[in-house]
């Protein structure tokens, strides 16, 4: 790549940003990349490697893609969630573990690559930004999902359900990504679950506990797993029934039983982002359904008030032992302050008023 192309555009750079930008130009030149000789491209380039570090080292570790991505036009285009998962799809092998494990995370960068520079550079909305993420996440859990289930499957059999169908494990999205409002550093916030209590169809005869238990743990660790490529997505399971010395999957009537007998405000204040994410559908719908009168009660229940109060004077006491009270996030009108403004409502009036049953918070 020319430094005569780039060269015109570093000086409309922020002076103390324009050396590490100059660097970053030089280091994809080195590495095989290029760009168009095109002003409007060469403007965008040098404003994403300035804007974003992340783009940068993208660019370096995948010349030849990036430049494939500058020349194909498809930067320009605006988000749409069929041609955001034909790609993905094309881009990711599965023919064993490692090669899917593998493509999976040059697949999830450059497609962040792809988001950055239309957020950046074409000045898309904050909603086909936080939609291509999110879909980009589902995308990834479910090539994942169909792996690690045929995989299994093949090791240990099937469990039956009911009707004696196959069963599959259900896959629920939680927090950002189960409200489609996922952001560049998000971890996936995950639950998982399987219909009906069984054993598997194979000679070992596994109790469906852990013949989902082992599923799961080899989904998480396709995602999660940190390589010389990175990793995919940070899977969070906290969320789940008793947190972290919870099972890591249970049953239907087990997770009906435990909200009803156990659930705390703080889970239903987590569940209204509950969305299904890989699976089956007609499952991932009748746990949504399943969910719904532990989260939305039609009564109102004035014990709400209380532990809203407690939460808030914990998210309060947080900020100040950490001292970051300018923190975006969990700062003075931060971000989770006004996602527990929205939810306050939400679970105070959403038995009863049926528009406050959504997941976004926008």
């Amino acid at each position: 790549m020319s430094d005569s192309i780039t060269a015109p555009f570093i000086e409309h750079i922020p002076g103390p940003l324009r050396a590490e930008t100059r660097n970053a130009l030089k280091e994809y030149g080195q590495a095989g990349g290029i760009v168009p000789p095109d002003a409007a491209c060469a403007t965008k380039l040098v404003r994403l490697f300035a804007c974003s570090p992340f783009a940068a080292r993208v660019a370096r570790h995948f010349p030849d893609a990036v430049s494939d991505l500058l020349l194909s036009g498809l930067l320009a285009e605006p988000y749409a969630a069929a041609s955001q998962a034909k790609r993905l799809r094309e881009w990711i092998s599965s023919e064993n573990e490692s090669v899917l494990m593998t493509t999976l995370r040059r697949a999830r960068q450059l497609e962040c690559f792809r988001i950055a520079w239309r957020d950046i550079c074409e000045r898309c909305s904050a909603e086909e930004t936080m939609s291509a993420l999110s879909h980009l996440a589902d995308t990834c859990i479910q090539v994942a999902h169909a792996h690690a289930t045929a995989v299994h499957s093949e090791t240990f059999g099937e469990i039956p359900g009911p009707h004696n169908s196959s069963q599959q494990l259900l896959v629920i999205g939680l927090g950002k990504l189960g409200a489609n409002e996922l952001n560049f550093s998000s971890d996936v916030d995950l639950v998982f679950a399987y219909r009906v209590m069984s054993e598997s169809s194979s000679k070992r005869n596994l109790h469906s506990d852990e013949y989902f238990t082992r599923l799961t743990q080899r989904l998480i660790r396709i995602l999660d797993q940190v390589s010389a490529d990175g990793f995919v997505f940070r899977v969070d399971t906290r969320l789940r029934p008793f947190g972290d010395s919870g099972p890591l999957v249970m049953s239907f009537n087990a997770l009906e039983n435990y909200y009803q007998q156990h659930g705390r405000e703080w889970e239903r204040y987590a569940l209204i982002k509950a969305r299904y994410v890989a699976g089956s559908n007609d499952d991932g719908s009748d746990f949504v359904t399943l969910l719904r009168p532990f989260v939305f009660r039609r009564y109102l229940d004035y014990g709400i008030f209380e532990s809203l109060r407690e939460m808030k004077a914990s998210i309060v006491a947080e900020v100040a032992r950490k001292g970051i009270e300018r923190n975006i996030k969990i700062g003075p009108g931060g971000i989770r302050e006004i996602e527990f403004l929205g939810q306050s409502f939400q679970l105070i009036r959403g038995g009863r008023v049926p528009a406050l049953q959504q997941r976004g918070i926008l």
